[in-house]
């Protein structure tokens, strides 16, 4: 049996589904906030202790000014309005990213939910912002010639976005879309990947459950025989 200790997402389809269903993509962001609430719970009762979802990357910044605006303004008031929640629940927040690129009240309200939920212990959730995984290995090569240290497996793990992070022991994308979208490409070396055909919005306690079941069940040989 797999033990499970952090489980990565691409939560992909929100757009869609808020087309189809609502006739707005920004409708389609929010109830996909529904899921994400959904699969942190879930990581709790299986005592998974770190999940890392995508939440904006680097080349969305491509998206309508319109769409990033909400994007954003859907995460500020998450954390303005459910931070108590969040320490009430014991979650510990954090955010991965090139966020000094952030708009400054978002980056403010960050550094605050990190602050207030850095004691919390039941489950870490990572949040991918403005995150972009071959930008996170050049800054890591970056850091490791400026402190003027051997380049090697273990210093460019120190110096990633995800430093003190384990890397993920299974990742989900959904939307039916089969590609790694520049997510965690150094960490997902060995990582089961499970994608899914529902749209984020859709995928349930139930879907989640099953992925579980099928990766505890796969033989894991990194490499050996």
């Amino acid at each position: 049996m797999n033990p499970i200790k952090h489980v990565a997402v691409i939560m992909d389809g929100n757009g869609r589904w808020g087309i189809s269903h609502k006739g707005s993509r920004n409708l389609g962001h929010r109830e996909g906030l529904n899921t994400v609430e959904v699969i942190i719970e879930e990581c709790i009762k299986e005592k998974i202790k770190y999940l890392t979802l995508y939440t904006f990357s680097t080349e969305n910044w491509k998206r309508p000014k319109k769409e990033i605006k909400y994007l954003f303004i859907l995460l500020e008031n998450f954390l303005l309005k459910r931070i108590d929640e969040l320490i009430e629940k014991n979650i510990k927040l954090r955010f991965i990213g090139e966020l000094n690129k952030l708009p400054s009240t978002l980056k403010n309200l960050i550094k605050l939910s990190e602050e207030k939920t850095s004691q919390n212990t039941a489950v870490q959730v990572n949040i991918a912002l403005n995150y972009g995984s071959k930008n996170e290995l050049i800054n890591a090569l970056k850091m490791i010639n400026k402190k003027n240290i051997t380049i090697n497996e273990k210093n460019i793990d120190k110096n990633l976005f995800t430093n003190s992070i384990p890397n993920p022991d299974l990742m989900i994308r959904t939307g039916n879309t089969q590609r790694l979208s520049n997510f965690m490409l150094w960490q997902l070396a060995y990582t089961e990947i499970f994608f899914e055909k529902k749209l984020w919005p859709d995928f349930k306690k139930k879907d989640f459950r099953k992925i579980l079941s099928k990766f505890i069940s796969i033989k894991r040989n990194f490499g050996s025989i």
